[in-house]
């Protein structure tokens, strides 16, 4: 059994250091003589056809469990490793910070961390594989601009597929069924043929579909905003993307990292505004065309470019610094005031003026848009018996008939 299992792995070092088409590698068998139907050749073929997709099965979550060390080996020799000082931090820091959030609900993080690094490739792109194995592009740092709460929504989004199990799924979904039939029989021939099909398709967004990608867009942001990112990190990143890159998705990496199945650069970007506006109380909106910020539906203001960031990038992370305000304090009244570098909303840094932005004007927008208090105070009590009748309804649902019996009886 050792020596066998000694086999696989130095079989899957040869496979893993290639970068060839698994369907080049092999040479499917002549097709045999056309035979009668009989019920008992079809029932063959079922019971064939099941066993190799087992046998896929099988290989597949040896790459995804204990042979993923290997498996990171073989994909950074492929990829080349980048030691870019900066974008390496990055990465550290928005991995530890977006693990930990994911750790909470997944104890079993521990026994499978995730493994990250920066790859030489200079196109904008990230991906999730296999293993909990995550590689970012350079090129995805530089695009950004090394803009921290950007790339956190980028890797909320992965990290979100290698939670839901989305690579190994993938590749169980779109193996070459060709393929699986000429190694079928074995194992060895089964795993070298895995390992590089998934190399040849390493950050290719073949492997996901469109509520795959939906789904990792939607808890992405939840993880990004836990741990303490921008909630319009999202939107900022994805106006960046149509601004460099255009709104067409084939613009966006071809069909590599944006396929026509999937959603396209306007609807991604829109729907993170969305989940910024229901994550504000419904509070603070942006005008995907205009740039206004409004707050409790009253116009508060477009921001000036800066940097390397258009009005429209940088107006979607000021409202997010309003949204997180309005988050985490929805029964305060708050204030606005601005000194002369910067612009404060309920005791929290908004944005800097630096740029041109008017201070003293977003200030009193701000607090001319705030609702008086006696409204705050009553939107709360609303709220508050609302979820207690909701509570209540639930504890009556799980009562059982006897007990609501009883219980109607006293009333009478």
């Amino acid at each position: 059994m050792v020596t066998r299992k000694k086999n696989l792995t130095k079989k899957l070092s040869l496979a893993l250091s290639s970068t060839l088409l698994a369907s080049a590698l092999y040479t499917l068998p002549p097709a045999p003589p056309a035979e009668a139907f009989s019920i008992g050749n079809a029932i063959g073929a079922v019971i064939g056809v099941s066993a190799q997709y087992a046998a896929l099965n099988k290989q597949v979550n040896y790459l995804d469990g204990e042979g993923r060390d290997k498996y990171m080996s073989a994909v950074k020799e492929k990829e080349g490793v980048n030691e870019d000082p900066e974008a390496n931090a990055m990465l550290d820091d928005v991995m530890t910070r977006l693990t930990a959030v994911i750790a909470k609900e997944d104890p079993t993080l521990a026994k499978k961390p995730y493994h990250y690094f920066v790859n030489n490739n200079k196109n904008f792109n990230a991906y999730c594989t296999l293993g909990h194995n995550v590689s970012v592009n350079i090129g995805l740092f530089t695009t950004l601009n090394y803009n921290e709460d950007e790339v956190a929504f980028v890797l909320g989004h992965e990290l979100t597929h290698g939670q839901r199990n989305d690579p190994a799924n993938g590749v169980k979904n779109t193996f070459p069924i060709s393929l699986l039939a000429a190694v079928a029989g074995s194992q060895s021939n089964m795993l070298q043929a895995v390992g590089t099909q998934v190399l040849a398709n390493l950050g290719s967004a073949k492997l996901v579909t469109m509520p795959m990608e939906k789904k990792a867009d939607e808890v992405g942001f939840t993880y990004a905003v836990e741990a303490g990112y921008n909630p319009g990190g999202g939107s900022a990143l994805w106006q960046r993307v149509i601004e460099k890159m255009g709104t067409s998705k084939e613009t966006f990496l071809g069909s590599v990292f944006n396929p026509s199945d999937h959603p396209g650069n306007i609807s991604r970007r829109d729907k993170y505004t969305e989940r910024m506006y229901e994550y504000s109380g419904n509070k603070v909106n942006v005008d995907s065309k205009t740039g206004v910020i409004s707050v409790n539906k009253k116009a508060i203001g477009t921001v000036k470019p800066g940097g390397s960031m258009s009005a429209l990038e940088r107006g979607y992370l000021v409202a997010g610094n309003l949204a997180r305000v309005y988050h985490d304090e929805p029964n305060s009244t708050l204030t606005a005031y601005a000194d002369y570098n910067a612009l404060y909303f309920g005791g929290r840094r908004i944005m800097g003026l630096e740029y041109g932005d008017d201070g003293a004007a977003w200030a009193a927008n701000l607090n001319a848009a705030q609702k008086p208090a006696a409204e705050i105070k009553k939107e709360a009590e609303k709220k508050a018996a609302e979820e207690k009748k909701k509570t209540t309804s639930t504890t009556t649902q799980k009562k059982t008939f006897k007990e609501r019996l009883a219980e109607y009886q006293k009333t009478k």
